[in-house]
């Protein structure tokens, strides 16, 4: 009970200090308000920024991993002339991985043949992305239909004209009409629609079915060279969800070695690719944003310290009297120095809720202009623990001064 009494206490006191020093303590406040602004905005924006980033990474799958020529990164020290001269993937790879892994809920061949021209009567949709996939691809990526089907086994062997369509490719060329059956010309061919993906809209990595087709790796094997490094050929294995991923690749690894006929010591020609390498890279992208917004919040953070510091030894010069008193009455030490701890926090907590709110505000504000901005509850707790730490830092000297007043002069000043 004292203690809460002596917390209110505190409180009172940092509002009449507000309402009697208004201008003085706002400044004061200043320092805190926009530190608390600056580091809990940048943490904001990363966060959302990076929870973007993330649920595109995990479309992935956590248990897929990408049997590619070049490993991903592509920024930094990135030794591209390492790997430049390695062969694509080819058909025989994944022939061969196909019948020799164990622990593959499914494997796909694909290529990809980008801004591609659609067309279907007088109508036709530009910027579309071509991929054609062997018949296991609805096993390694997962497909969510709003009409039609995924290809019948018959139709990935023979190769038939079917095709597959994402949901903005689907209301550009039928204008919201049923698309099943009709036919459409992709690169100087006739294929039948058979399906059309759901609509899932674009994610900051563009990685959406909406406007892309699909269509039986056999049927393009007519139209293009489903080996050239120019279709980007990879194979995509998704393992058993009881194997750990660790597992799954040693396994890939030590095929495509013996595929290869790679000798012991000799590196590897080719690059296993998974979600984890593109969250890792986001982590260590992500610290350093992070650690940014603690040095461009931390300067007025330390400026406003020197406030609050600064108010506390006035008010304390103010008070000394009142302390005297207290200390003739019988007040013990640490009540003093609580009384005036406790202000100090009070006022930081004014300051750092003030700077909360303006970022609430921004996130609004970021919101209108059509970038969804989230203030999560983690850096909400982040903002009043900082603002509490600094007003126990800032307020502890002045504390600790006041308690050690002799209380008859106290009483004299």
């Amino acid at each position: 009970m004292i203690i809460l009494k002596l917390i209110g206490e505190s409180f009172r006191f940092a509002f009449d200090a507000l309402r009697q020093n208004k201008l003085r303590t706002m400044l004061s406040l200043l320092g805190i308000t926009i530190g608390i602004f600056a580091i809990i905005f940048v943490f904001s924006a990363a966060d959302t920024f990076r929870s973007k980033l993330q649920a595109s990474i995990d479309k992935l799958g956590s248990k897929t991993i990408f049997v590619q020529k070049w490993p991903w990164g592509g920024f930094g020290d990135y030794p591209w002339w390492k790997y430049v001269n390695r062969p694509e993937p080819s058909l025989r790879d994944y022939e061969l991985l196909r019948d020799r892994l164990e622990h593959a809920e499914g494997l796909s061949y694909e290529i990809w043949a980008n801004e591609r021209t659609i067309k279907y009567r007088s109508n036709s949709v530009e910027g579309v992305g071509i991929r054609a996939a062997s018949q296991d691809f609805n096993k390694t990526w997962t497909l969510d239909f709003q009409e039609g089907r995924y290809f019948t086994d018959n139709e990935g062997r023979a190769g038939s004209p079917v095709v597959l369509i994402g949901a903005l490719v689907a209301e550009g060329l039928f204008n919201g009409q049923p698309a099943i059956g009709k036919s459409i010309i992709v690169m100087g061919r006739k294929l039948n629609v058979v399906g059309v993906f759901k609509k899932e809209g674009e994610d900051i990595l563009g990685m959406s079915q909406d406007k892309n087709i699909v269509m039986p790796l056999n049927f393009a094997k007519g139209i293009m060279d489903i080996e050239s490094d120019r279709y980007d050929p990879s194979i995509t294995v998704r393992g058993y969800e009881h194997i750990a991923l660790d597992e799954i690749e040693s396994e890939i690894k030590g095929t495509m070695r013996s595929i290869r006929r790679l000798r012991p010591g000799v590196e590897d020609d080719f690059s296993l690719n998974k979600s984890t390498i593109a969250s890792n890279q986001l982590d260590t992208m992500f610290g350093m944003v992070d650690l940014a917004g603690w040095v461009i919040g931390g300067f007025s953070i330390l400026v406003g310290g020197f406030g609050i510091a600064n108010i506390m030894f006035v008010s304390v010069k103010e008070r000394t009297n009142i302390i005297g008193i207290q200390k003739s009455l019988g007040a013990k030490n640490y009540f003093i120095m609580l009384q005036f701890l406790f202000e100090a926090i009070a006022l930081c907590l004014l300051g750092g809720l003030l700077g909360l709110l303006l970022v609430y505000l921004a996130t609004l504000a970021a919101s209108a202009a059509g970038f969804e901005m989230i203030l999560f509850m983690k850096n909400i707790m982040l903002g009043i623990g900082v603002s509490v730490i600094i007003g126990t830092i800032s307020g502890f000297w002045p504390a600790y001064a006041a308690s050690r007043l002799d209380p008859v002069e106290a009483i004299r000043s």
